[in-house]
């Protein structure tokens, strides 16, 4: 492994506080080309890995299902079986290595090829030091990445943690995850909330199912550890952060009957806010991820363990190798050039934060209080109680910013701007490589030609029977990880056992804004009206997730203020094939198609949805495309047939609908009876 010539223990000093570990999100196109990089940022201080997986990896297929079209290594490494995890990890000896996974639904699965690589390296199981975030719950309320329904996921997390107790001491077997329930709308209050009640309904399950015998309870709480977000707002995420710590080490001592304090500290890493990032004026984004890390470190009794930092231009694309360097210095240059370190708690006794600290606890407590009269985390997931919670949070947050009732400095105040040298020219974000998913299917199929045939069988075969009978999966999966099964093999099994899911949408009714933002409302509405007078009908909007992308925010979003602006929606979720969307256009009659696609597969999905459309005569229907899409590519998917594309830089929704409201009234300025029924 290329080390650093400086390593990090050689800058500290006595007396000092040691930092926590320097981290960056990676992984991208390839296990090789990963793998390049993680030597890379190795070699440039970094002091722990964390590994982003594709999205076929993070839902259990194979990179040549149907539903991983375009999105082979886009937002993380593809990781088919054994050979893909030994390649990001050639040349790393993982008895030296803290490693960071953030992988949920298949988590079991990619552990146990972890664990395989280690054992082909010849490290023990219990030498290994790292994370799985493994919390699934939240896939249902944030990111998506679910793959079975929510009882039989928390059989899954609980089997990854009743193992790792005992073969693997040293590493945390859950990052209860509430990062993402901030990207989805979260208030600090409902990320305290939901975040606790998931590890409570963790451990409570652990406890009945009784893979944990009581005398070593107390260690397996010591594991649990944490992954958070923290926001812009600096004073109230300092704050959440410290009632973490104090509803954590209550829920430990109350509920559990935990003594030892060592098995009462709240442990957590943190990943500082990307929804706040903005493509207009992006170099403003590396002051607002140095004030969010500040949350995070100034607080000794409430310091993260490890922190990584998104790049400043992570609304525009995938950053480059330069931009993760950027973001790991800001640390560095925190942890080892100033103070910070020499110090106490700075904040003890502060009555201001104090009382802040109060407040945001006895919300919280009040908030868990409303989930467990509900059945608890899994029952309220599955009534939609919490995703519908977020959706309204999330919104309310959309239409602040658009009425400048909250700030945003660059996108609705202080707009004028000198150009950015940051964002000049070519090359302002990494190219994923586009015979990276070709030749990473063509390596599949090699690899399935060579392995013994038999064994997998086998191995599936045990798979299936430790899942049907309720036995821990980890041993089965392991020996399927060296028999060369692969990810969507593993998930088939499971698939096949627990069946899938589609979480509720959260839509629920709509929504009361201030006066300021139905002020924006009221134009839209009429004309919307004026156009459902002629139409004899309301225009129907079919807004679809294609692909694997499983953060719906955006697509809930716009689905709520298109249904509040007069339009009928149809919105089923997230993980829809160009075959469904089309069929579903044509079947609901719908007047306008929006797809939702943040993964960077906008391209391969766009084209196909509208070969579908074709195909059905519906030529016509408008397409428009909401995203993360480079610039470069905005002309390639018009030229796809995209009618209009939208970026993170096209906040304002109400804006968004209007210039939909433009295209269906252009379709149907003829008069209603003349059109074909396609159109109508």
């Amino acid at each position: 492994m290329t080390q650093s010539k400086e390593s990090a223990a050689q800058h500290e000093q006595p007396g000092r506080d040691s930092p926590w570990l320097f981290r960056t999100y990676a992984g991208h196109s390839s296990a090789h080309a990963s793998n390049a990089l993680y030597r890379s940022n190795l070699a440039k201080g970094q002091t722990g890995l964390s590994v982003a997986f594709d999205l076929p990896t993070q839902t259990g297929y194979d990179s040549d299902h149907a539903l991983a079209l375009g999105e082979v290594g886009k937002v993380g490494v593809p990781i088919s079986h054994l050979g893909d995890m030994e390649a990001l990890f050639d040349g790393i000896p993982l008895d030296q290595m803290n490693t960071s996974m953030t992988i949920n639904a298949t988590a079991p699965w990619l552990l146990a090829l972890y664990i395989a690589v280690a054992e082909r390296q010849g490290v023990a199981r219990a030498a290994l030091t790292g994370t799985v975030q493994n919390d699934v719950i939240k896939e249902y309320l944030s990111r998506g990445t679910y793959m079975l329904p929510p009882a039989p996921s928390l059989k899954l997390t609980t089997d990854v943690v009743a193992f790792t107790y005992r073969e693997m001491p040293r590493w945390n077997p859950m990052n209860v995850c509430s990062y993402h329930l901030q990207e989805a709308g979260a208030t600090p209050v409902q990320e305290l909330a939901y975040a606790l009640t998931t590890a409570t309904a963790v451990l409570d399950s652990l406890r009945e199912d009784g893979q944990v015998p009581e005398a070593d309870f107390a260690r397996v709480v010591g594991r649990m550890s944490f992954f958070v977000n923290a926001g812009i707002r600096f004073v109230t995420e300092l704050c959440k952060m410290r009632a973490f710590v104090q509803l954590w080490d209550e829920i430990c001592r109350e509920r559990y009957g935990i003594e030892e304090e060592k098995y009462r500290r709240f442990r957590y890493g943190v990943q500082v806010n990307s929804l706040g990032l903005t493509e207009q004026q992006p170099e403003n984004n590396v002051y607002r991820i140095l004030i969010e890390m500040l949350a995070v470190v100034l607080s000794k009794d409430a310091r993260a363990r490890a922190v990584q930092l998104p790049a400043w231009n992570e609304a525009l694309g995938l950053p480059r190798p330069w931009d993760q360097q950027w973001s790991l210095r800001l640390q560095q240059v925190l942890a080892y050039e100033s103070d910070l370190l020499e110090h106490g708690d700075i904040f003890s006794g502060n009555p201001v934060i104090e009382e802040k600290v109060a407040g945001l606890v006895a919300e919280a407590r009040a908030e868990m209080a409303r989930v467990a009269e509900r059945g608890g985390a899994v029952a309220a997931v599955e009534s939609g109680y919490i995703k519908e919670r977020l959706v309204d949070s999330a919104s309310r947050r959309f239409a602040a910013i658009e009425s400048g009732v909250q700030p945003v400095v660059g996108v609705n105040c202080y707009r004028e701007s000198e150009p950015s040298p940051l964002t000049a020219g070519e090359g302002d974000f990494l190219q994923s490589d586009p015979r990276a998913e070709a030749e990473q299917i063509a390596a599949l199929e090699a690899w399935r030609r060579q392995r013994d045939e038999e064994k997998v069988a086998q191995t599936l075969a045990d798979l299936e029977a430790a899942a049907r009978a309720g036995r821990n999966i980890m041993e089965p999966s392991i020996a399927c990880a060296h028999a060369g099964v692969t990810t969507g093999e593993w998930g088939e099994v499971l698939r096949g056992v627990f069946g899938a899911y589609r979480a509720p949408t959260g839509l629920g009714r709509g929504h009361d804004f201030g006066a300021e933002e139905e002020r924006g409302l009221a134009d839209l509405r009429a004309r919307t009206a004026a156009l459902s007078e002629r139409m004899g009908c309301r225009p129907k909007m079919l807004v679809g997730k294609p692909g694997l992308d499983g953060h719906s925010n955006g697509a809930e979003q716009i689905s709520v203020r298109a249904r509040d602006a007069g339009f009928e929606v149809v919105y089923d979720g997230i993980r829809l094939t160009p075959a469904q969307i089309a069929n579903a256009a044509l079947e609901e009659g719908v007047h306008v198609v929006g797809l939702s696609i943040l993964s960077g597969s906008h391209l391969a999905l766009v084209r196909a949805v509208r070969e579908r459309l074709q195909a059905f005569g519906l030529d016509d229907l408008p397409l428009v495309v909401g995203g993360i899409v480079p610039e470069a590519d905005t002309s390639a998917l018009e030229a796809a047939g995209a009618a209009a594309v939208f970026t993170p830089k096209d906040y304002d929704m109400t804006v968004i609908l209007s210039r939909i409201v433009d295209l269906v009234e252009q379709v149907f300025a003829e008069d209603v009876e003349d059109l074909p029924l396609a159109k109508r």
